[in-house]
């Protein structure tokens, strides 16, 4: 058996994405979002021939009275199809806008290596957060 390796520079990013619609605490399920990610890499490839795979994990966010169910989507620059560092922050911003406006999100925030964004609709915040 012949092993082939390829290296890259390596590329990281993560969007941390909650699973209740908007600040009404109802439940997206899981499926619905990888569900929405799959078609949305499948028309990002077939349109644009860009393959943005993703893995997906849950976590808790909590903050100050708030406990709230989210999704962890990793992101690497896949050595088989890899891209320049631009179109894939690019890429993965627009991903992100368009689960925003699809799950009713206000605010999601995005690790890079080199920085930590946040898209954000308004500068409303969850009521359960205390303010105190």
């Amino acid at each position: 058996m012949t092993i082939t390796k390829t290296s890259i520079h390596p590329f990281s990013a993560q969007i941390t994405f909650g699973l209740e619609r908007g600040y009404t605490q109802a439940l997206i399920p899981k499926e619905t979002i990888v569900k929405f990610l799959q078609d949305y890499q499948y028309r990002l490839f077939k349109d644009k021939k860009v393959a943005l795979s993703a893995s997906v994990s849950e976590c808790d966010i909590v903050f100050s009275g708030q406990v709230e169910p989210h999704l962890k989507l990793n992101f690497i620059n896949y050595p088989k199809f890899p891209l320049g560092e631009n179109l894939l922050k690019e890429t993965i911003e627009e991903l992100t806008k368009a689960l925003m406006k699809e799950f009713d999100q206000n605010r999601v925030v995005i690790e890079y290596l080199d920085e930590t964004i946040m898209l954000e609709v308004s500068e409303e915040i969850d009521p359960r957060i205390q303010q105190e």
